[in-house]
């Protein structure tokens, strides 16, 4: 971390959860100035699945604790427009797309920015896993010490010049020793529950979330051989892999063994599903990405770097080749099961997050 003192104003991005809690926590025992910060992303929640409420609460207390102001900032305007439509697109395309990822390149790494730098910021910290090495070639972005938190896959397509003046204070802790320091404070929410899933979804299923939002599209579904075996809502609601939700009965010639989906046939609305949970159409060696967003791009790029599809996924030894439009061809050793569009598909070389890039054909 850069030399500071007390007169380096740091606004932390406070979630109501934990992990920001500490990051505010740690930057004001190391003697700088600290502002909170508190993001309203989501304000429609008729039903009362968005937690928003009560995290605002649960900030409030913090800030009281830590004795350290806390502002609070309207993004829903921006969050619908940047990140919500797009979700929505993507699903109806079929795509299967993550919104945390573009919660952070458009949202938590733009307005938050530019508001906290009108606050009078000089850094902006968050509670993301994550570590960031400030250095005469600008910042690079590693891996978090807790490889089970590690937050790097949503901060892959983060500008580099977005992370000039990023922090990252609980990067290189673990989460047994984030809440540890947290009840040592006596921080209220030291016991909070991480969240899980998406604000605006909660704990309802995804497929009950996008039928209020996505009209029905009937269609039929297939095994491999073209035969219907039953019928779908919309192809929407399924995702490459899925075993659950199908509704298959039991049917004459076929073994009593779930039904995975191999496939989707956009222009018949046909869902392909087989009971061959190895089926070579759920394993793929190689994918190109969108133009790649570059956190930054080494020159040449490392001869044996690794990959993750999602989050949390173990890193796979690959190769990439850089496409003459922006795009990156990433060949697997291994065949990666259920790699679809909208995923994202995230470069490492050993501790360092290179970027990462939409999916955008599976080969």
């Amino acid at each position: 971390m850069r030399d500071m003192n007390a007169s380096t104003h740091v606004v932390v991005g406070l979630s109501g959860g934990v992990d920001s809690a500490v990051a505010a926590l740690l930057l004001k025992q190391q003697g700088y100035r600290v502002s909170g910060l508190y993001m309203v992303n989501w304000t429609e929640d008729e039903e009362g699945y968005c937690t928003a409420a009560q995290d605002y609460q649960d900030a409030r207390a913090v800030c009281e604790e830590l004795d350290i102001p806390l502002h609070r900032v309207d993004f829903s305007k921006e969050y619908r427009a940047r990140v919500f439509e797009r979700f929505l697109a993507d699903y109806a395309a079929g795509k299967t797309p993550n919104p945390d990822v573009l919660c952070n390149r458009e949202v938590k790494f733009q307005p938050f920015r530019e508001h906290a730098l009108r606050l009078g910021a000089d850094f902006i910290a968050t509670g993301h896993y994550a570590r960031i090495a400030h250095g005469p070639g600008g910042p690079r972005l590693l891996r978090a010490v807790d490889a089970n938190k590690d937050q790097t896959y949503f901060l892959a397509t983060v500008e580099h010049a977005m992370l000039e003046r990023v922090l990252y204070p609980v990067g290189g802790l673990t989460k047994p020793e984030v809440r540890r320091l947290a009840q040592q404070a006596g921080l209220p929410n030291h016991r909070k529950r991480d969240s899980t899933g998406i604000c605006f979804i909660g704990e309802r299923s995804m497929r009950e979330f996008l039928a209020r939002y996505l009209a029905p599209a009937p269609g039929p579904i297939e095994d491999e051989r073209g035969r219907v075996v039953g019928e779908h809502p919309g192809l929407m609601f399924f995702t490459l892999g899925q075993r659950r939700g199908l509704r298959i009965g039991g049917r004459r010639g076929a073994a009593e063994k779930p039904w995975y989906v191999i496939g989707k046939d956009a222009a018949r609305r046909a869902l392909v599903v087989s009971q061959d949970a190895r089926h070579p159409r759920l394993h793929r060696r190689a994918l190109v990405t969108q133009p790649f967003h570059w956190v930054r791009r080494p020159e040449p790029l490392p001869a044996a770097p690794q990959a993750r599809i999602r989050h949390r996924q173990a890193f796979q030894d690959c190769r990439a080749q850089m496409q003459p439009d922006g795009r990156v061809r990433i060949e697997f050793a291994q065949p990666q099961r259920a790699a679809v569009a909208g995923q994202y598909a995230v470069l490492y070389d050993g501790e360092e997050c290179l970027g990462g890039g939409e999916i955008e054909t599976v080969l």
